[in-house]
């Protein structure tokens, strides 16, 4: 089963600028290599690869249906979303690792609400209303990964209702 990551995002920025921002960061921290490029990552079937195989793709979200536990949860409608699909052959942790190098200074780019997630169970971060929010819980966010994050932040667990 693959492991997958969301970063779902309510902007007024289109999945092409998202995806142009994001291969810029991953190109510029070593990421992703030179041949990652924006519309590589929201071509549908061709996606993005970081150096230890995360596949990344951007999408424009459609309207999400009443009950969507991002909006019956945290109260936004995300628009833009990055997906995260962790490289079965490489180490998942370094991996994640990566994946909050390129979220992190994404979020310097992207105004809006957003939320990084597993699979709707677990919210790894939030900004809501301007304000970053790290889950509390620390084998998700090690001090190595702390160390990534350049903007203030709190600690506190959010859940998405599925119900």
């Amino acid at each position: 089963m693959a492991i997958e990551y969301d970063l779902d995002i309510a902007t007024q920025s289109s999945a092409s600028e998202v995806a142009a921002w994001l291969a810029e960061i991953g190109r510029e921290s070593g990421v992703f290599d030179e041949s990652i490029t924006g519309e590589r990552l929201t071509d549908k079937g061709a996606f993005g690869y970081t150096r230890p195989g995360t596949c990344v793709s951007v999408i424009q979200q459609r309207p999400p249906q009443p009950w969507d536990p991002i909006v019956t949860s945290l109260g936004f409608t995300p628009t833009v979303g990055v997906g995260f699909r962790m490289g079965k052959e490489a180490d998942t942790s370094d991996q994640q690792d990566d994946m909050i190098r390129l979220v992190e200074p994404l979020l310097d780019r992207v105004e809006g609400d957003a939320v990084l997630h597993y699979q709707f169970e677990v919210v790894w971060l939030l900004r809501r209303n301007g304000e970053l929010t790290l889950n509390e819980r620390d084998d998700l966010w090690r001090p190595q990964r702390l160390a990534l994050m350049t903007r203030p932040y709190r600690r506190e667990s959010h859940t998405l209702d599925m119900d």
